[in-house]
């Protein structure tokens, strides 16, 4: 699918420096510092500052995220400082963005997703292992209402409990004590913070479906600041954009979130959008999985109009097919109707009443 980028200096940006907000987190500032390579690779003449804080997610280690109930865990600090003009632009990882987005905020640009599949990381002692090879009853940590549901019908003979923190907090919990037996990641982060090598076992879309937007960053900026979502537009990536915009159409339209469990799959190949969605009760014995595929075959027109800005599930993405991302977008809404047609609704229900009475 044609791209249409605009060529490095039409930002209209002048010399002022470009402030770059993010977490605090190693993971964090690795997934930033890679954005602001690529914008500086389209722009070398511009000066780029990040600015690091942390967020209510960073802060809040002692409870489940699902059990906490604030949509906004990751990204509403980042948020009121890009309201206060603190910041010009913020990266975020695109699966802690909410389907929704306050009011005067977009998604300016998705860039090319990582591997999205999850990933065990076993305890030494488990080296060479698979989570079918384990001894019954091992201990294995995910902070994932999603990854748990699915594992726990996959490999009823594990138990699965909450593991909190950032990926070094993490690690470190699963290396020097023995709670664990191996604890599940996103692969894409283990990747980007060089730790390929701890990847004792990649989960396929067989074993796991992923998260919406899983291994894909995010720049967050004003809608109206236009200067700005021009310069990054140059990181979409159209096959990333299409995708995330079908599986955040899905997750908004089944008002999934983190307290409960809703998973997908996403391909795309010669022109055909398919789109994999589930739901599953808190302990996997009950779900919902369907498959539904659209064509996304349409040109990039170069049209200067009244819709120039129109946003998909918060994404503003003008260099890509607008046909394409409607369809997209129609893909997901499509797809989870369906499954609100074979009871995802009392499943979900369910699935959070039992979730906040935990």
């Amino acid at each position: 699918m044609a791209e249409v980028r605009p060529a490095a200096g039409e930002n209209g940006i002048g010399n002022r420096a470009i402030r770059v907000g993010t977490r605090r987190s190693q993971l964090a500032r690795i997934q930033t510092d890679s954005v602001v390579e690529m914008l500086r690779e389209f722009y070398p003449d511009l000066c780029f500052e990040i600015v690091a804080m942390s967020t209510t997610g960073d802060k809040i280690l002692d409870t489940a995220l699902s059990k906490i109930g604030e949509k906004s865990l990751f990204t509403k600090e980042l948020e009121n400082a890009l309201e206060r003009n603190e910041v010009d632009l913020v990266v975020h990882s695109l699966k802690d963005l909410p389907t929704s987005l306050p009011p005067g905020f977009t998604i300016g640009a998705i860039c090319k997703r990582e591997n999205p599949l999850d990933a065990v990381v076993f305890h030494p002692k488990n080296c060479g292992k698979t989570l079918s090879l384990l001894p019954e009853k091992s201990v294995i940590g995910t902070s994932s209402l999603r990854r748990a549901a699915q594992l726990k019908k996959k490999f009823p003979q594990l138990e699965f409990r909450d593991i909190r923190g950032n990926l070094n907090t993490r690690l470190k919990k699963l290396d020097e004590k023995e709670d664990f037996s191996a604890i599940i990641l996103a692969a894409a982060g283990l990747k980007r913070m060089g730790w390929e090598n701890r990847i004792g076992q990649l989960l396929s879309p067989e074993d796991c479906l992923y998260a919406v937007g899983q291994g894909a960053l995010a720049v967050e900026v004003r809608a109206k600041d236009q200067e700005t979502l021009n310069m990054v537009s140059v990181l979409h990536d159209g096959e990333t954009v299409l995708c995330c915009i079908a599986e955040r159409a899905f997750m908004k339209h089944l008002e999934g979130g983190c307290s409960v469990p809703v998973a997908v799959n996403t391909m795309l190949k010669d022109g055909q959008l398919y789109l994999t969605g589930a739901v599953y009760s808190l302990d996997g014995s009950d779900s919902l999985k369907e498959t539904m595929q659209a064509s996304v075959n349409y040109p990039q027109r170069n049209e200067d109009g009244p819709n120039d800005d129109v946003q998909h599930v918060g994404i503003t993405a003008k260099n890509v097919s607008g046909q394409a991302q409607e369809a997209a977008e129609n893909l997901g809404i499509e797809l989870a109707s369906l499954l609100l047609s074979k009871g995802a609704k009392h499943i979900l229900r369910v699935a959070r009443q039992l979730n906040d009475a935990c």
